[in-house]
């Protein structure tokens, strides 16, 4: 992508083993060869037919939703003209037929076979466990986690396979490891704090669970959206190919696309923040609901009460009071938490 950086990327790292201190720099890496030993990725460096088979040897038989696209969207999964729908179909469907779609993509049709209306497949974000069981014995990771002093939720293994595909530019509340396992990935990714400069959409009506960049980049419109230079200024990229990783940190906002005809990608996902925590996105839409619209007086006051009370030191806000008296200023854990959870539940239901 035009004027960003590339990616800093590591070259000689062991199969495998991720080095700890590269979830600790809060900054995009490129882990090379990582998965190279994988045996999906060996199966596609001899053909798409042979990655099929072998994913098909280890598939369940569930079916899950995978998005139908047509020949017009050109691999974009996006808005159609009103941003009120969606420009592809999202459809449940069994894995194995999906697949086999997917490979007949990669050959011309057959003379006098009706035409599909749809062009493009893609099965994304959809759990290796729950569909592929036994795979992780020839293809898996290990994330070097920092010891926490409450229970951790294990990484999340999804699969996302397809045809060429651009995924828009939109951002996870998880840390991520993309491993590049067949066909070749380019991600151009961003700060957050160039969030405002990416022209973001609707929150309601998403393509996949978060709000995304409105911006074509493969041919953005800077009259419209002239502050996407400064994102591109600020922005990174980095093209993958088979065996390569790449390290997204939490709330860096990434886009990616799918540059071979036929593309598989394995990714990780986890959080290190307790349980109990919840959703970011819970506060986001409570203060869209009870704060953008205050008087500016009223807004600027709660800014500086966020920064104390959220953004600030957890300790500080009662620091000061009684542990006895802290009640919710006080440590967080399972218990705090379901009362906070229920004391809200109580106010948002008067």
């Amino acid at each position: 992508m035009h004027g960003c950086k590339p990616v800093e990327a590591l070259d000689g790292v062991a199969p495998g083993e991720i080095p700890a201190e590269i979830l600790c720099s809060n900054r995009p890496v490129v882990l090379k060869g990582l998965v190279r030993d994988w045996r999906l990725l060996k199966e596609g460096m001899r053909s798409p037919a042979a990655a099929v088979d072998y994913l098909t040897s280890h598939y369940n038989g569930k079916p899950c939703l995978v998005n139908f696209g047509r020949r017009e969207m050109g691999g974009r999964y996006f808005y159609n003209e009103d941003v009120g729908s969606l420009n592809y179909d999202t459809l449940r469907a069994p894995i194995d037929e999906v697949l086999a779609k997917i490979l007949q993509t990669l050959e011309p049709a057959p003379e006098g076979e009706p035409e599909s209306p749809y062009h493009s497949y893609y099965i994304s974000s959809t759990s290796v466990d729950g569909h592929f069981p036994g795979m992780r014995n020839e293809n898996d990771l290990e994330i070097p986690r920092r010891p926490r002093e409450y229970p951790l939720t294990p990484p999340q293994m999804k699969i996302w396979i397809g045809n060429r595909s651009v995924a828009s530019c939109h951002y996870d509340a998880l840390d991520n490891m993309a491993c590049c396992v067949a066909g070749r990935r380019r991600f151009t990714i961003f700060p957050p704090e160039q969030f405002p400069n990416l022209y973001f959409g609707p929150l309601e009506l998403t393509p996949g669970g978060q709000a995304i960049s409105m911006v074509d980049f493969a041919n953005p419109d800077f009259e419209r959206f002239p502050r996407f230079r400064e994102a591109l200024a600020a922005g990174y990229v980095a093209e993958l190919e088979p065996g390569d990783a790449i390290y997204i940190p939490s709330m860096w906002m990434h886009h990616v696309e799918g540059l071979s005809p036929f593309n598989i990608l394995v990714n990780y996902w986890w959080d290190d923040a307790p349980l109990y925590t919840g959703s970011g996105m819970n506060a986001l839409y409570h203060g869209i609901l009870t704060l953008r619209d205050k008087p500016e007086h009223e807004k600027k006051a709660w800014r500086q009460l966020f920064e104390y009370y959220v953004f600030g030191s957890a300790e500080r806000a009662g620091e000061h009071l009684p542990e006895q008296a802290r009640g919710v200023l006080g440590k967080l854990d399972n218990n705090s938490a379901r009362q906070l959870r229920a004391m809200l539940i109580n106010k948002l239901n008067r």
